[in-house]
């Protein structure tokens, strides 16, 4: 069994706005949990879309009960992976997220869409969708009603962090010239990446690796 989620918030601020928050967003009051952020990947492609991929840590305080089910030495930290796609020219964004450690216990899917809102063109409209599942034998229900639990309150912090980084760059841009176009800001970050790609990508090898170490770890002790 799979919790499912499906939900819709619409932020009061403009695609490109959004778009210019969004690389933005950390730090920020409501992102404490997130510790880390490196670009793994990124490049415009021929028809001008920008493709990304971040690794994040962030922190994961287990649950009392699910803490006695697993050793004192397990990380805390989750591993996620973003992939995102950005289209300027028809003003959407699609991020894909996912963890790549815990994956026992616990995996969150989560998949959106940043788009012009419909009744609205200065505003954006995200449609969120999210998979909770784990392969946590005899308690995996539990775990899944947590994971949902714990995501739906982030989400209120996400919004609240992406509001507050949105109010942040609106009143530093106030009165200046007009932003660049988002291929010029598209080119400008694929360039500001290639000085931070192969560090980041390196680490990210670092950190899968460590990760897989751990969960066959994990997975030996519950054998």
């Amino acid at each position: 069994m799979v919790k499912y989620f499906l939900g819709q918030s619409v932020l009061r601020s403009s695609w490109d706005q959004v778009f210019a928050a969004f690389w933005q967003r950390y730090p920020n009051p409501y992102s404490k949990h997130v510790l880390t952020e490196d670009i793994v990947h990124r490049e415009v492609t021929p028809d001008q879309k920008l493709l990304s991929r971040r690794l994040l840590t962030k922190t994961n305080r287990m649950p009392r009960w699910a803490e006695r089910l697993f050793p004192a030495n397990v990380a805390h930290s989750v591993y996620v992976l973003e992939d995102s796609i950005v289209d300027p020219q028809n003003q959407t964004m699609t991020t894909f997220t996912w963890n790549i450690n815990h994956a026992r216990l616990m995996v969150v899917e989560e998949r959106c869409v940043y788009c012009v809102n419909s009744d609205n063109s200065g505003w954006t409209e995200i449609r969120r969708e999210a998979w909770v599942s784990s392969s946590l034998f005899g308690v995996s229900r539990a775990v899944q009603e947590f994971g949902l639990a714990r995501f739906k309150s982030n989400v209120t912090k996400t919004m609240k962090g992406f509001e507050y980084i949105l109010a942040k760059l609106q009143g530093e841009f106030l009165g200046e010239a007009p932003s660049k176009t988002l291929v010029e800001t598209a080119k400008e970050a694929k360039e500001k990446a290639k000085e931070t790609a192969l560090a980041a990508t390196e680490k990210a090898k670092d950190l899968a690796s460590k990760a897989a170490t751990k969960k066959q770890q994990q997975q030996q002790q519950f054998v």
